[in-house]
């Protein structure tokens, strides 16, 4: 039989008692295989080195892992619901958020938290207050040196003359004040009980629910100002308190608190800087007063009654403090702090 023709190739792989051979021993077998039929062909070991099939192939190019559009999209249509981007409320409060005046907190702190945190308080501010005064004609000398920073809750009865507020202050008249002020939607706004987010959607509600018609739904907000524009339109109305001390300053930052009969605030303590006044402009307000928890034991609680007319001087810093509107119609009140 004639003998069989050598294989250009060697064999794929061999074995050896059953076993297969490694991988390591199938290339070199392959290589040796090469090297020969390039012998046989008369061409040079060198000229197989240089051979481009011989060569490293180039390392495949590097894979970028790209996220899909749709999940790109969706995740940006949630951060504009959840910052409310859509509208004009949301906007201002994000170019506020990043405006460099603005201060940003290193570390947010609960309510709760920061009321345990607080200093304790020198309870001789409520040790001997049995009951809340009501004065009238009193000096800015005598009302420094026995209400002013003491903390002694006083009530001025005759501190709105020459005022016009009274008569112009309303619903109506604020709405039309700030339904297009931009700056108005950075300031601090306080929802209380209600379902609104911002003062521009407390100026939105029905006119019937603004005038109180029986059967809408009641409602208690309160804000602060700052808007130069409004401030100084406000501040035609109502004067610096005449009582205040003469090296006193009246802060520039307008608080109002307005709302419907049988509504209020509920008992919660200040984290502001200065004692503060609060002109009771319409309507009529309870006030009910609690020492704080490390005065309990020495100072007593108090109810009190704040008519149309009237300024109530109290620290919100160390009184514990809860409203509740029980006249008729609307309370309207503003107020400030001093030093």
């Amino acid at each position: 039989a004639a003998p069989r023709s050598r294989s250009k190739h060697p064999p794929r792989c061999a074995h050896a008692g059953g076993a297969r051979r490694s991988m390591e021993a199938v290339a070199r077998e392959r290589l040796l295989g090469i090297l020969q039929e390039a012998e046989r062909l008369g061409v040079a070991k060198e000229a197989v080195v240089r051979l481009a099939a011989a060569r490293r192939p180039p390392p495949p190019p590097a894979h970028r892992s790209s996220l899909p559009f749709w999940l790109v999209a969706v995740s940006l249509a949630l951060v504009v619901y959840k910052a409310e981007l859509y509208s004009r409320v949301g906007i201002a409060r994000a170019i506020s958020y990043w405006s460099p005046s603005h201060d940003k907190c290193t570390v947010w702190m609960p309510d709760i938290v920061t009321r345990a945190l607080r200093p304790p308080v020198d309870c001789s501010m409520c040790r001997d207050v049995h009951s809340v005064d009501r004065v009238s004609n009193i000096t800015p000398k005598e009302f420094e040196e026995i209400y002013a920073f003491s903390g002694r809750p006083v009530i001025i009865t005759d501190a709105m003359k020459n005022w016009t507020a009274q008569s112009v202050f309303s619903f109506d008249f604020f709405r039309d004040l700030y339904i297009d002020s931009m700056a108005q939607d950075q300031c601090q706004f306080f929802p209380y009980q209600t379902e609104f987010r911002s003062l521009w959607e407390v100026f939105q509600m029905s006119e019937e629910r603004s005038r109180l018609t029986d059967g809408t739904d009641p409602w208690y907000i309160g804000w602060s100002n700052c808007d130069d524009k409004v401030g100084m339109i406000l501040r035609q109305h109502y004067d610096r308190p005449y009582f205040l001390p003469e090296n006193s300053e009246n802060k520039n930052t307008d608080w109002i608190f307005m709302g419907t009969p049988g509504y209020g605030a509920h008992m919660h303590v200040d984290n502001v800087n200065n004692p503060s006044w609060q002109a009771q402009l319409v309507g009529t307000k309870n006030w009910t007063l609690e020492p704080p928890p490390e005065c309990i034991y020495q100072c007593k609680g108090h109810e009190i009654t704040v008519y149309p007319g009237e300024i109530f001087v109290l620290d919100t810093n160390s009184w514990y403090h809860s409203t509740r509107i029980v006249s008729n119609g609307i309370s309207i009140t503003i107020g400030a702090e001093y030093d």
